[in-house]
């Protein structure tokens, strides 16, 4: 019997989108790296977000970039699509669209371009009333370092007991535990972060949405399964090595690290699309040593 438990319990990969020399959207780049992630035994993927450079795509692009994951991922993958508008009708026009192309999910971010606006009761009557018409879950997206808005623990509580609100996101850099406080049966919390995935689960997590599963999905999981486990003894150094590996990546350099390490681990990382830069020649060679240091590569 498929659960939301057994739905949400696992690790996420936020998945990239690869571009090509001419910055066109890859789709053979993306086909091989869903083809790959399949076997690597990962929950899922959070397609569209900001790994996925969601902001930098037209509507036609996301739509096939989302359609491409999930003709690609495992039956049983489940599939989170990211909705990041300024206007309530675009994310409610999307989420039809991505139920239609069997997204499982909609990972949806606070409006940020009003952000002074944003009051718990203008996010309360967003949310609410967006998963009142969406036609799959709702999972609130926790990120003010990508649109200036924090969901407040007050806030995700009021949501929390929503029927079509299913859970949350959270990759704000402290704080998670101020969330698991509403993880219950029909509302689960996600780490957003590799660096505090493991305290996440210790504190009641189930799982996390983490950059480091594009580049080394194997690693997170085994970070994962330790949490699972309340495995202290091998999860805390576990975690200062994950912590330490995913600063050297995504830490500095945000996406376009994300696609360096991916590229260097046999994946298809491609470029950025403007205005990020890719790395320098020296950047990835820098990268390069500190993953074959760390016996990645």
């Amino acid at each position: 019997m498929t659960t939301l438990l057994s739905r949400m319990a696992g690790v996420f990969a936020p998945i990239s989108t690869p571009f090509s020399a001419d910055e066109e959207v890859d789709y053979g780049a993306l086909a091989f790296n869903v083809e790959r992630y399949a076997a690597s035994g990962l929950l899922g993927y959070l397609a569209l977000g900001s790994n996925g450079e969601n902001r930098s795509l037209t509507e036609e692009e996301r739509l096939n970039v989302l359609r491409a994951i999930v003709q690609r991922k495992r039956p049983d993958q489940v599939v989170m699509a990211g909705a990041a508008y300024d206007a309530q009708r675009d994310v409610e026009r999307f989420l039809r669209q991505a139920a239609d192309l069997g997204a499982d999910f909609g990972l949806v971010l606070p409006p940020g371009y009003f952000r002074k606006q944003m009051t718990d009761d203008v996010l309360f009557r967003y949310f609410s009333t967006l998963a009142n018409s969406s036609p799959i879950p709702v999972i609130l997206y926790n990120a003010p370092g990508f649109c200036g808005v924090t969901i407040t623990p007050a806030l995700a509580g009021r949501l929390a007991s929503h029927p079509n609100i299913v859970g949350m996101k959270d990759s704000a850099s402290s704080g998670i535990e101020n969330f698991l406080q509403f993880e219950s049966e029909s509302f689960h919390v996600l780490a957003g972060s590799a660096n505090f995935l493991f305290k996440a689960m210790m504190g009641g997590s189930v799982g996390g949405t983490v950059s480091l599963a594009n580049s080394f999905p194997g690693m997170a999981l085994d970070l994962f399964r330790c949490g699972q486990a309340r495995d202290e003894a091998n999860g805390i150094p576990l975690q200062e090595r994950v912590t330490r590996i995913n600063q050297a990546i995504s830490g500095p350099y945000g996406p376009s690290g994300v696609k360096a390490a991916m590229t260097l681990a046999g994946y298809r990382g491609g470029i950025p699309r403007r205005p990020l830069l890719p790395l320098t020649g020296a950047q990835i060679e820098a990268l390069r040593s500190l993953l074959e240091e760390e016996g990645l590569l």
